[in-house]
């Protein structure tokens, strides 16, 4: 028999190969736990109009890492062994009693702009809707258009008549008509489609705001405080076009100023 050196004979030593997989499981944790935050944050952003639901979330969260420190310092195996056995059954309770807020959540994660980067296409949106302005402008029709950017719109889509048709200049001009029956409120625009017409925004509270705005420039302003929406306005009474984004109104614009506009908060290829 050969025999084999000593050297030869050791076995490789395994301490690099365990800290490489500890490593990695550790980032697959911290990732696990990064998209469940994300998650959560994003459930709790796109229904920022209910109160209930952000409180709730925040009340749960709270109490969630109260017991597990408590029970983790002190030990308390009682309290331990009812919350564990509660868990499951409040969990599913929240679930049924919610499910059409955690549906709508999902759908909203699934429209994140994350996602929408990977999707993106040509949109047509900037001179449709600056053909629509123009003529609007011209004879003096109000108007009140909101742009959909990160910030998801759908609470105030609920509110208002669903349209879900290809952006179309004469359609909007159509909706904003006087004698139409969706011409009051808002259009919801999310990406190159009409989503809703006759929506209800936010009036601002802004006690600066000059008190002899309507009612328009006002429901513009407060969207644009609430979300990052780019909200198109044009008066009733001058035909004159304004815009509103970051709570900033922009009166009196040209329509190349407005083609810049929309360009800088879009972000998108344009094509004719």
């Amino acid at each position: 028999m050969i025999a084999v050196p000593a050297l030869l004979r050791q076995d490789v030593p395994a301490t690099g190969l365990a800290s490489a997989i500890g490593i990695s499981t550790m980032l697959l944790e911290v990732a696990i736990f990064a998209v469940l935050i994300y998650i959560v944050l994003r459930f709790l952003w796109a229904t920022r109009g209910s109160v209930i639901i952000r409180g709730l979330g925040l009340l749960l969260l709270v109490a969630m890492v109260g017991f597990f420190l408590l029970t983790e310092s002190l030990p308390l195996d009682r309290v331990s062994y009812l919350v564990d056995s509660l868990a499951p059954s409040v969990v599913l309770g929240l679930v049924v009693v919610f499910h059409p807020e955690i549906r709508r959540a999902i759908v909203q994660i699934g429209d994140a702009s994350i996602f929408r980067t990977f999707f993106r296409r040509d949109t047509r949106i900037v001179p449709r809707l600056l053909r629509a302005i123009a003529r609007m402008s011209k004879e003096r029709i109000g108007a009140l258009i909101a742009i959909e950017r990160d910030s998801t719109l759908g609470e105030l889509t609920e509110n208002g008549i669903t349209i879900d048709a290809e952006l179309n200049s004469y359609l909007i001009e159509s909706i904003f008509y006087p004698k139409s029956a969706l011409h009051d409120g808002g259009v919801v625009v999310r990406d190159d489609r009409i989503v809703a017409a006759s929506c209800l925004f936010p009036l601002s509270q802004n006690p600066d705001v000059d008190k002899r705005l309507g009612t328009r420039h006002r429901a513009a302003l407060g969207l644009s405080e609430d979300t990052d929406a780019f909200v198109l306005i044009v008066s009733e009474e001058t035909g004159k076009i304004s815009t509103a984004s970051g709570g900033k109104l922009n009166f009196d614009l040209t329509l190349e100023q407005v083609e810049q506009q929309l360009d800088a908060a879009l972000g998108r290829k344009e094509v004719a």
